[in-house]
């Protein structure tokens, strides 16, 4: 009985006295210290990266606008796993953890993972190379995978695609296998205009070659005066006028849609209507005296 109440008082001396209370504050301390070291180097290297990008024009780095934004996002999301990481580590230590066991244990079940999961291995090899090789970056309008859609993240493992009708497409990038990015270069929209055989070709061209003049004052993302190429086909009922027109990256549709807009309220103000099918029917009578006059003819 004796021996327990002075293992009792032992443990309340112990839990009153000044050295537990020290240990704990100096280790509350620490980590707390630890915290707001590795938050403030995440805020102050989000600021610096945020600054570096900003006098792209100018300074030692320069990139286009649309592979900054995978950039920044890309660097401020690795210095943030980085950083983190250390300061679970640095806790770690705080609490006397030895961290060399639990780094190599992390080691060898890391490489056991990585035997069983690689596909994500695939992943991000091929999220780096979409990255650095810029196949494309965030706002680009693309085709990948069967889906069109502008990108809005690129990621490591994944990429985000929103479709023009709101649907968000995330697709591993290990699935990336050929890319169409509408965002390079200037878009041709192609358009086909139909012209009754009645009409004129050269009073036709000319009406067209009228509107085209006016098209890239009015429409900022047409680039240059349309150009009428010429017959482009010879239909039942009409005949095929094509125009083609350099438009920004990504607006070859809306330049498309414009055009046979123009094009079609100032060719019905011309007098020249939009060609319809025909079908021309001849009675019994008709056909016989056709016949004759085809044999009289030697056809």
């Amino acid at each position: 009985m004796d021996v327990i109440q002075e293992q009792l008082m032992d443990i309340w001396i112990y839990l009153t006295g000044p050295e537990l209370w020290t240990t704990l504050l100096s280790v509350f301390f620490k980590v707390i210290i630890i915290a707001i070291m590795a938050i403030t180097i995440v805020k102050v290297t989000r600021s610096l990266v945020d600054k570096l990008f900003t006098n792209r024009t100018s300074g030692p780095i320069r990139i286009s606008q649309r592979r900054e934004n995978t950039l920044k996002k890309l660097i401020k999301n690795v210095v943030a796993y980085i950083v983190y990481f250390m300061a679970i580590v640095m806790i770690l230590g705080v609490f006397n953890f030895d961290i060399g066991p639990l780094l190599a244990g992390a080691g060898v079940i890391g490489l056991a993972i990585g035997f069983g999961a690689q596909n994500l291995v695939r992943d991000v090899i091929s999220g780096f190379f979409i990255i650095f090789e810029d196949q494309f970056s965030v706002g680009d309008y693309v085709a990948v995978s069967g889906i069109e859609g502008t990108v809005e993240e690129i990621g490591l493992r994944t990429t985000k695609v929103l479709s023009w009708t709101g649907e968000m497409h995330i697709l591993p990038n290990g699935n990336v296998t050929q890319v169409t990015n509408y965002s390079i270069h200037n878009g041709l929209a192609v358009v086909d205009i139909n012209i009754p055989y009645e009409s004129n070709v050269a009073d036709a061209e000319k009406i067209i070659n009228e509107v085209a003049a006016t098209l890239p004052d009015k429409y900022e993302y047409i680039v240059g005066v349309p150009e009428t190429i010429g017959v482009q086909n010879l239909e039942v009922s009409h005949f095929v006028l094509r125009v083609i027109a350099d438009t920004l990256p990504g607006f070859q549709w809306a330049g498309e849609r414009n055009i046979r807009k123009e094009m079609q309220d100032k060719l019905y103000k011309s007098g020249i209507d939009i060609p319809a099918p025909r079908l021309v029917m001849y009675s019994t009578e008709e056909k016989q005296k056709l016949m004759r006059e085809n044999r009289e003819r030697g056809l």
